[in-house]
């Protein structure tokens, strides 16, 4: 009977110092996650005298493991009720010339990236471009923001950008991280295309992304703006936050979200039969004069085409013979709307740039029951004979 007492007793002493064991394992473990954390939190967050309880702010109570969904972040960066309830709680100090802007209230706006609207689908392993065809397109804060790193003048810090072979590097430019989910991935809406194939510095033309454009000199471009840098406070590159953003010029940087299709920073109206105005093409200005638009010095017809005819319908869209991103086919960023241009009486479509000389070269389509191009150039609608803007050829 003793030599069964000892024997439990042994059991019971070993069963209790293997749980001490395994909690100060765990506790080491846990020690060294959290240092280990404590030493990447090394951009704004890390700032303790805007956050005094540093890691705590985000990771409360037994909320060790984010999910990646938004709702942490806008306790900080959304409405001004959330924002007090964490100064109240000390988390968050009030900050004085820089206050956190809503980005919630972005979000919401009627064309955003859609961190609000698609919940638990976030993974994180995930890799990007999206490799899986079937995959729930998504956007959550941290697919364009390592909370740990990220530093106000680089927003994407810490983003791991495309797989090349077997290394990963960190994204350098703003046009890497957007490429993660708008170019190669696997599960591209059908109406959306590969945004790295419009940008590529190799196609005939691109508006200057990824390097500078092809044009020595654009005639329309308004200063600090040029076809290609030769003093220092020029301009000859843009990224794709300069057209895609808040529409509050004073709201919170980034392309959260806009009232304007397409969550641009400026109307750009991209249906046709709408008359030109500054207010409809507010984009395209930015960068380009309209007086050297409507003047025609880059193209003989653009005014005809944006401000139509004279008592007649109203004009087409930029949209409808240009791609604003790129032309992987034709130089001077042409591409066509074939909503709206369809094939010619000799069944082309087509735009031979005769060149890159400005001024020169020739369309072959039908546009607005307008011929271009084919002998004749005849209206197809009813039995009238229309000659096209451009001459019998279309060339011009």
């Amino acid at each position: 009977m003793k030599i069964f007492k000892l024997f439990n007793n042994i059991s019971w002493l070993l069963s209790v110092t293997l749980c001490l064991a395994l909690g100060v394992a765990v506790l080491f473990a846990f020690s060294g996650e959290a240092a280990a954390k404590q030493k990447k939190l090394t951009g704004v967050h890390a700032n303790t005298s805007a956050m005094p309880t540093s890691c705590r702010a985000c990771h409360r109570g037994m909320a060790i493991a984010v999910s990646g969904e938004e709702d942490s972040c806008l306790t900080c960066h959304g409405s001004v009720y959330a924002r007090d309830q964490m100064i109240r709680r000390g988390h968050l100090k009030p900050v004085g010339s820089a206050p956190l802007l809503d980005i919630e209230n972005e979000l919401k706006k009627p064309y955003n990236h859609p961190v609000l609207a698609v919940k638990g689908v976030h993974r994180k392993i995930e890799a990007l471009p999206e490799e899986v065809v079937n995959a729930a397109r998504h956007s959550e804060c941290v697919d364009c923001h390592d909370p740990h790193v990220v530093e106000k003048e680089r927003p994407f810090r810490g983003i791991k950008g495309k797989r090349v072979g077997n290394f990963i590097g960190e994204v350098s430019e703003e046009y890497e991280l957007c490429y993660l989910c708008h170019s190669e991935s696997a599960n591209l809406p059908a109406n959306s295309t590969d945004k790295h194939l419009e940008f590529k510095t190799t196609n005939p033309s691109y508006h200057p992304v990824e390097g500078e454009g092809k044009n020595t000199f654009v005639i329309s471009l308004k200063k600090p703006y040029v076809g290609q840098k030769q003093k220092p406070n020029q301009v000859s590159q843009i990224s794709c936050r300069d057209c895609h953003g808040s529409d509050d010029l004073d709201g919170p940087k980034g392309p959260h979200g806009s009232n304007y299709p397409g969550l641009l920073v400026l109307n750009y109206q991209m249906d046709d039969g709408y008359s030109e105005s500054e207010q409809n093409y507010a984009l395209c200005y930015k960068c380009h004069e309209r007086s050297s638009i409507l003047a025609n010095e880059s193209f003989p017809y653009h005014a005809l085409h944006v401000q139509g005819q004279v008592g007649g319908q109203g004009g087409t869209s930029c949209f409808t013979c240009h791609d604003a991103h790129g032309s992987p086919q034709y130089p001077h960023l042409i591409k066509f709307n074939t909503d709206v241009v369809f094939e010619n009486l000799d069944g082309k479509l087509e735009y031979d740039a005769a060149g890159y000389s400005a001024r020169h070269g020739s369309c072959m389509l039908n546009c607005h029951d307008v011929d271009h191009g084919s002998q004749g150039a005849t209206s197809t609608s009813g039995t009238s004979t229309t000659t096209a803007p451009f001459g019998v050829e279309g060339v011009y």
